[in-house]
């Protein structure tokens, strides 16, 4: 066993850290209004999906599972005028497609014009 981030091999020592993926998507909703449609957003991910999202805190959630080949493993945490996904980095060939994905549901779930009652959640 080891640290996850220290790689013992052939008699040298290499330190390195894992990478992150994070996303910042801003948004003008108030904060307990934004919390419900990422609530809302999590019952999707989980329900169509399979991803579970455990919340922690009032504004934070932990999101773990598997999506296609990509595994997830990140905290969101819903702030006044953002939310922000933090987590590991799905690797160089799904990087993309996981930013877009994400910020497109994002873009989605916390678009004002778009009613709460309306949000897919399965």
């Amino acid at each position: 066993m080891g640290l996850p981030w220290l790689d013992v091999s052939q008699g040298r020592y290499y330190l390195f850290a894992p990478m992150s993926f994070r996303i910042d998507h801003a948004h003008s909703l108030p904060l307990e209004q934004a919390v419900e449609r990422i609530r809302a957003l999590g019952d999707y991910l989980n329900n169509k999906h399979g991803i579970g999202v455990t919340w922690t805190g009032p504004h934070t959630a932990h999101v773990k599972g598997n999506f296609m080949v990509v595994k997830i493993d990140a905290t969101v945490s819903v702030e006044t005028s953002k939310v922000v996904f933090d987590g590991k980095d799905p690797g160089m060939l799904w990087r993309g497609k996981a930013r877009e994905y994400l910020e497109r549901k994002m873009r989605k779930y916390l678009d004002p014009s778009c009613p709460v009652s309306e949000l897919p959640r399965s």
